[in-house]
């Protein structure tokens, strides 16, 4: 009878352990390169999911163990993973909707005003129908500043510079730079280095993080401070099945610690990935081409207006209320 009580015992202790483990819910989240300021609001997120559950809902972040970046949005669509960072001009067939935000010269000024208007975007009819096809709910933007871009060879100290420049560059940067000439070429983040290495891009437009992050700023000769043509809009999603099966408080969890991430990233990229980028760029003796007002308002006036119709025409085309989305867009940056 001992041993039949101890074996009870035993196997009632089991029981519980197997049930307390079958609490605990893991998601697999799907970003690329290494952790930096692109990724400051993902694994912010994940350390207030992880405290407000104590410990019973985790999110576990890959660096490219899951999936290559443009391919995430498929992983998000067939549940290989439950949580994923992607940019939008990666694969503009598959998310149109919020390819508005790729728009150049929208005229967003700071990463508070790039989150307001992304949300705004995301919380569209329209948009929400357009990541529903791949499963997806849109959880929170990336905000990024404008791109500019770093380069090898003689510095572009006029636009028509980059005539003939092949520039790594996506989505609405890249049609702006071809509107000078130059030839966008879209390559992933993390083989930028090597194409800038081998010839195969002479330019590249990012974020500053970005440049330092995939090292492109380490044999550059010179760097674009205020052609601002844009930015890419990188939204963070979640495998919409997986999302209703949480429960109330995990469900709670996460969507609650959106604002709290957000801004915790965006101190962190103005306070400390700023303050490093002017001091890098002088210690690689990174020369700094400036363009007058005059020229960028030229600029401006070549690219912005034809290239926000062509998006609506085209967009348009494939059913989706383009000029309400532009119009929601202009609506947000003018408050």
């Amino acid at each position: 009878m001992k041993r039949n009580l101890l074996g009870l015992a035993a196997t009632t202790t089991l029981v519980f352990a197997f049930a307390g483990e079958a609490l605990a819910t893991e998601w697999n989240v799907s970003v690329w390169g290494k952790r930096r300021a692109f990724t400051e609001n993902v694994e912010k997120i994940a350390e207030l999911v992880s405290a407000k559950t104590n410990g019973e809902f985790t999110l576990n972040i890959s660096y490219g163990g899951l999936s290559k970046a443009k391919e995430n949005l498929d992983g998000i669509s067939i549940g290989a993973f439950e949580m994923a960072q992607f940019c939008a001009g990666y694969h503009e067939d598959k998310n149109p909707s919020i390819t508005v935000l790729e728009l150049p010269f929208l005229g967003v000024d700071s990463l508070e005003k790039e989150v307001q208007v992304s949300q705004a975007v995301y919380s569209h009819p329209a948009v929400v129908a357009d990541l529903a096809r791949w499963n997806a709910t849109l959880l929170m933007p990336t905000p990024m500043p404008q791109y500019n871009i770093v380069g090898v060879g003689d510095a572009p100290k006029s636009l028509a510079a980059f005539d003939g420049l092949t520039v790594r560059a996506t989505g609405g940067i890249g049609a702006a730079m071809s509107t000078l000439g130059a030839i966008p070429t879209s390559v992933p983040a993390a083989e930028t280095r090597q194409a800038m290495d081998s010839g195969v891009v002479k330019a590249v437009s990012f974020a500053p993080h970005a440049h330092m992050s995939f090292g492109t700023v380490e044999n550059a000769k010179w760097w674009t401070t205020n052609l601002n043509p844009g930015t890419v809009n990188c939204p963070v999603v979640v495998n919409t099945d997986a999302l209703a099966a949480l429960t109330d408080k995990e469900r709670d969890a996460l969507l609650g610690s959106v604002d709290e991430a957000l801004a915790f990233y965006i101190d962190y990229y103005n306070n400390q990935t700023m303050a490093k980028w002017g001091p890098l760029l002088d210690s690689k003796g990174v020369e700094r081409i400036t363009y007058d007002e005059a020229t960028l308002a030229s600029f401006r006036e070549k690219v912005a207006g034809p290239a926000a119709s062509a998006w609506v025409e085209a967009n348009n085309a494939r059913g989706l209320p383009a000029q309400e989305l532009l119009d929601l867009v202009q609506s947000e940056i003018a408050k």
